[in-house]
């Protein structure tokens, strides 16, 4: 039985938000809107469509991942789980910068949670991208630094990329500094990242010292 729910909810929890004027950008602000109001996929979806994403045309860095997990669509925060606590260790940032809409802009893929698998949770609807990321991505005219995430973001950001996440990860010095491929930040990772123990040596230490001069 699927699990559905009406209720209206945040992009984030505004505690977390950096104190602060929102945006005067009425093009902008429409756009979150009438993603926040998207329901394009409901009958694919396993519960109620929660758009989530964090957009403000100030941000410095964008973070592009995939897609919502099932504790990210109950509180409506993006990487509001241990795939978050992890990638804002990457980052060297807090809650309080990560969550900043100034500072950063978060897209998934796939603004709603798609559902689970026999392996994890389903790819990212087709159909949001497709929808609204060329108009969400030229509202960000001020991107510094874009992180993208996992496979499906790879595919879309860096289409020309060739071989294996590993391969594409450890060329990342061909798309450095405006972009950085990233493995996804998940725990089903664990064994990835003890594999390629380069990755936090040589990788992390640099992207800190970017996300601070960009920030």
């Amino acid at each position: 039985m699927r699990l559905r729910n009406s209720r209206a909810l945040p992009l984030v929890d505004r505690s977390l938000q950096m104190k602060g004027n929102p945006s005067d950008d009425p093009e902008s602000s429409q756009l979150v809107e009438d993603i926040r109001a998207c329901t394009l996929c409901r009958e694919n979806l396993p519960l109620n469509p929660r758009p989530i994403l964090q957009l403000d045309p100030r941000a410095k860095i964008l973070v592009a991942g995939q897609a919502p997990g099932r504790k990210t669509h109950q509180s409506g925060i993006p990487f509001d789980d241990p795939s978050g606590d992890r990638l804002r260790d990457w980052m060297g940032i807090d809650r309080s910068v990560f969550y900043d809409p100034v500072r950063i802009a978060i897209l998934p893929m796939g603004f709603c949670y798609p559902g689970t698998g026999k392996s994890g949770d389903l790819p990212p609807r087709k159909e949001c991208a497709d929808t609204w990321r060329t108009r969400a991505l030229s509202s960000l005219p001020n991107i510094q630094l874009t992180l993208v995430i996992g496979k499906y973001a790879l595919d879309y950001h860096l289409p020309e990329a060739a071989g294996t996440l590993t391969h594409i990860v450890q060329d990342w010095e061909r798309y450095w500094p405006k972009i950085l491929p990233l493995p996804h930040p998940s725990p089903r990772n664990n064994i990835w990242i003890k594999r390629n123990p380069w990755f936090p040596s040589e990788v992390l230490p640099v992207l800190r010292d970017r996300v601070q001069a960009c920030l």
